[in-house]
């Protein structure tokens, strides 16, 4: 690409504005992480809100994937992850093989930028990064099931809060439901209640929206058995909870 040619690439957005290319800068195996990640490619779209640098963080890009992976509740494609971090996918697809490899404890390829060689040895984590056809998601590891079943079964003692009852009854009476749908019904964001309904078994994950890969949430059977119901058709009817028509008809505005 001439010179003429790579400025007029970068005022339409499809250069990074820092000064290496893609071709300048490399992802070489072994690299510390967060060193020599390449740009996005020539000719990918950078989302206008990007105004950093992944290499400008501490840990780099793996330690961003990590913040955004930490804080979503659905899978998320490599794909999307590059654009939104404005990097090659190549480099995201190594980061993330790279740090589903460290948590479980597969490490003896893997350098250690605090030490002068590769890390061996290290204990695998209670969780793992795990990557379905859905994308890349965080999820606890199927060794501990015993550990967060007892958790589980601990915490049923303690009352829901309020947000979590509007977010079962939601579950309960319009499933299968999307997170989204949650929240467009409440108002507000639900991830968190939602989370913790997960945690305490009542409900699931249960296939997911065709057209936006997104995960339809279903009631379990110990919300059923905490109910002491046999089965959804003996929930009680919202008709008597409803608000009367007339309640919902403005009143007439009075003529002078």
């Amino acid at each position: 690409m001439s010179a003429h040619e790579d400025e007029v690439a970068r005022d339409n957005g499809s250069l990074p504005q820092a000064g290496n290319t893609a071709g300048q800068v490399a992802l070489e195996a072994g690299d510390a992480p967060g060193k020599g990640v390449a740009p996005v490619a020539a000719g990918a779209s950078r989302p206008e809100y990007v105004d950093f640098n992944v290499e400008d963080f501490p840990g780099g890009l793996r330690a961003c994937l990590e913040a955004i992976l930490m804080v979503t509740d659905q899978p998320q494609q490599a794909e999307d992850l590059a654009r939104v971090l404005a990097v090659d996918q190549a480099a995201v697809d190594e980061a993330l093989k790279g740090l589903q490899a460290d948590y479980g404890g597969d490490c003896a390829s893997l350098p250690d930028p605090t030490a002068s060689g590769p890390v061996s040895g290290r204990t695998p984590r209670g969780f793992e990064l795990r990557h379905t056809a859905r994308g890349w998601q965080y999820a606890n590891r199927v060794d501990f099931e015993p550990v967060v079943s007892a958790f589980v079964s601990d915490g049923q003692t303690a009352r829901l809060s309020q947000a979590a009852l509007e977010a079962l009854a939601i579950v309960a009476y319009r499933q299968p439901v999307t997170r989204a749908q949650i929240a467009a019904i409440r108002g507000v964001n639900s991830d968190g209640v939602v989370r913790s309904l997960n945690v305490r078994g009542l409900i699931r994950e249960e296939g997911a929206d065709a057209e936006t890969r997104a995960a339809f949430l279903v009631t379990t059977p110990m919300l059923l058995e905490k109910l002491g119901l046999e089965s959804l058709d003996q929930l009680p009817s919202l008709a008597p909870f409803m608000p009367s028509e007339s309640s919902l008809v403005p009143p007439a505005v009075q003529e002078d």
